[in-house]
């Protein structure tokens, strides 16, 4: 093939190979192998958050290319701290040590895999590093010198196999130091050792000058790219607004992963309950999971300033978890930790990292008011996964789901009988029998109304700061069309959590039904915004307050969207054969109609109460527009 059919292109080369395999391989095949999956996993996935891509991965070897040479270098002194990390655990003789190459250079590309001499000088660089090290070529060197808090020593003109020219090489050393020139050994005279020995303090306070003054410059200087306030998809709020994104599990086992989802969640839990922090919900947060998306683009779609990150790894009863807040309309990380604790830490480690975020966030609470952010209420580590796990089922709302979560909440009661979110968690499962029309008749609907009532009520009881269970007291009295209880409940979840976008739909929610139209349109676009990667039913309900308020220009968009989402919404398209009907396109009434028969043959007007209009007037006008459309009365 000609040269100039090759793809080629400029990149930064990370190549990573495993010092002294055949000697592990020798001692334990089987440990090693799990030992070098486990460290290659690490690897692959602090390559993915400093926006890089594995290449290849074969045997002990790991390649990886970088549009950033800062990028790869961080990364490369990330992946080797954590690997220290992790072979702390490890007895000596089974301890696996990598040694890093990083080359910026001319590849060819062809599909997935880069080719050519920046390649090979990547694996020769590898070659030169010392075990648990990095070196690094020239050309990266030129790129990082000024951009990085390390040291660096020149290793020299280097010559290495298959290239022409002798490459130059820096050996990285991890630490905020000056570049260490290559040195000449030679025997120092008494005169000249005097005169070393004078030097000796100034170089010292030079050194301390210069590493200080590297360091700082490192923490002013951007690391990603800053994301524009004026390109947001949503104006910055006037308070600290922060998205949690979910702990990477960097467990052995990925079966581990409700428990760093359960990690995340109750940190985002504990930043809603203070009403000085904007806090994107959960389900907004988590819909960036596994998308190849930076920091910049993820707080550009939520419309946010500062990201949480971080990674959790759980080994029997110890817990390594790293955190790091980024200020992502600066590009700078403003605040990064790691903590290896005992398993029972779980309890407070979750409060003392909200904690954090709010002291770096300027956020100031009273002391006695910490108790009321605190979101575990239990010491009961069984219990507390047996929750965590139940709430992650009935997140997918199957019923079969939701059975395993009841049984679930009712284990975990059997070990902690005081553990107050066990009770409020078994109360939603029998709400959603309901919800989900699981319920055979008007008895066994009332049923589970009050066994959801009487679970509620002892939630309260045992955490009365708890705002998800007097959401759930508001639900039952909302089903019962007691809307003034309902609202009571709903403004105390609010008050225990007001940016909560769950507890301020919910008031919304009951607001609507109450028919105070005007009241809860402001609620329910608040919610939107706290949870921007929009659930269709939080659209569906904003549309009908304001079409069931005449703002019917304004609930048709609404309805489209959430049709273009999930298109058997059955209730987007009531509405929007409601809405048609009164503006008169009576053509477009009755295709939204032909389509709530095609998603339920069997609706009819007689399901109307199903819609929980307050108004006898409002209701009337419902029923006509649905008969005129071609929805029959039976």
């Amino acid at each position: 093939m000609a040269q100039d059919q090759f793809k080629r292109k400029l990149t930064t080369i990370f190549s990573a190979d495993v010092v002294g395999y055949s000697r592990l391989m020798g001692d334990d095949e089987a440990a090693t192998v799990k030992t070098l999956q486990q460290f290659k996993g690490i690897m692959s996935e602090l390559i993915r958050q400093h926006r890089g891509r594995v290449v290849d991965s074969p045997g002990d070897n790991l390649l990886a290319e970088f549009t950033s040479v800062v990028d790869a270098v961080q990364c490369a002194v990330a992946t080797q701290k954590e690997l220290q990390a992790r072979n702390a655990d490890l007895t000596e003789n089974r301890r696996m040590q990598f040694r890093i190459g990083v080359n910026l250079g001319d590849v060819i590309e062809e599909g997935d895999r880069i080719y050519g001499d920046g390649v090979n000088i990547a694996a020769r660089l590898e070659s030169l590093a010392d075990p648990g090290g990095i070196c690094v070529s020239k050309t990266t060197f030129d790129h990082i010198e000024s951009k990085l808090p390390l040291g660096y020593e020149f290793l020299g003109e280097q010559t290495v196999k298959n290239i022409a020219k002798p490459v130059g090489a820096y050996r990285v050393l991890m630490d905020p130091r000056v570049t260490i020139a290559g040195v000449i050994k030679k025997k120092p005279s008494i005169l000249a050792w005097r005169r070393k020995r004078a030097l000796i303090g100034a170089m010292a306070v030079l050194i301390v000058i210069i590493g200080v003054g590297v360091w700082n410059f490192y923490w002013r200087a951007p690391i990603i790219e800053p994301a524009s306030k004026e390109k947001m998809a949503f104006p910055l709020p006037d308070k600290p607004s922060i998205a949690v994104l979910p702990f990477v599990n960097m467990s052995a086992d990925k079966e581990q992963q409700y428990f760093s989802d359960g990690f995340t969640e109750h940190i985002i839990t504990s930043l809603s309950n203070i009403p000085y922090i904007f806090v994107i919900a959960r389900q907004s947060s988590f819909a960036f999971r596994d998308k190849q998306m930076t920091i910049r683009q993820i707080a550009k779609e939520l419309g946010v300033k500062y990201i949480l990150e971080g990674s959790i790894q759980r080994s029997n009863d110890r817990l390594r978890i790293t955190a790091q807040l980024i200020d992502a309309a600066s590009g700078h990380h403003i605040w990064a930790e790691n903590y290896d604790r005992n398993i029972m830490d779980i309890f407070a480690l979750q409060d003392e990292i909200a904690m954090k975020i709010m002291a770096e966030l300027q956020v100031n609470i009273a002391y006695e008011s910490h108790g009321r952010y605190a979101t575990i209420k239990t010491t009961n580590l069984k219990a507390y996964e047996k929750i965590i796990k139940g709430s992650e089922l009935f997140l997918r709302r199957t019923e079969g789901d939701t059975l395993q979560a009841r049984k679930l909440a009712k284990e975990a009661i059997a070990l902690d009988p005081e553990y107050g979110i066990a009770y409020t968690l078994l109360g939603w499962t029998h709400l959603d029998d309901i919800w989900f029309y699981r319920t055979k008749g008007p008895e066994d609907r009332a049923k589970s109304l009050k066994e959801a009532e009487q679970l509620a009520r002892k939630a309260i009881d045992l955490s009365g700061q708890d705002p998800t269970s007097h959401r759930l007291l508001g639900c039952v009295f909302m089903l019962r069309k007691q809307y003034e209880k309902a609202i009571v409940e709903m403004q105390k979840s609010v008050e225990l959590s007001p940016n909560s976008a769950s507890s301020i739909f919910f008031y919304g929610l009951v607001l609507r039904y109450a028919g105070r139209y005007e009241e809860a349109i402001p609620l329910l676009e608040k919610a939107i915004r706290l949870n921007p990667v929009t659930p269709v039913n939080y659209l569906n309900n904003l549309a009908w307050a304001y079409a069931l308020s005449e703002q019917y220009e304004k609930a048709i968009p609404l309805w489209n969207k959430t049709i273009e989402r999930n298109p058997d919404y059955l209730f987007a398209y009531l509405g929007l054969t409601f809405t048609y009907q009164l503006l008169g396109n009576e053509k477009k009434a009755r295709e939204a109609a032909s389509e709530v028969l095609r998603i339920k043959p069997t609706y009819s007007t007689a399901q109307i109460e199903e819609l929980d209009i307050n108004n006898t007037e409002q209701k009337n006008r419902l029923l006509e527009a649905y008969h005129k459309a071609g929805i029959p009365e039976k």
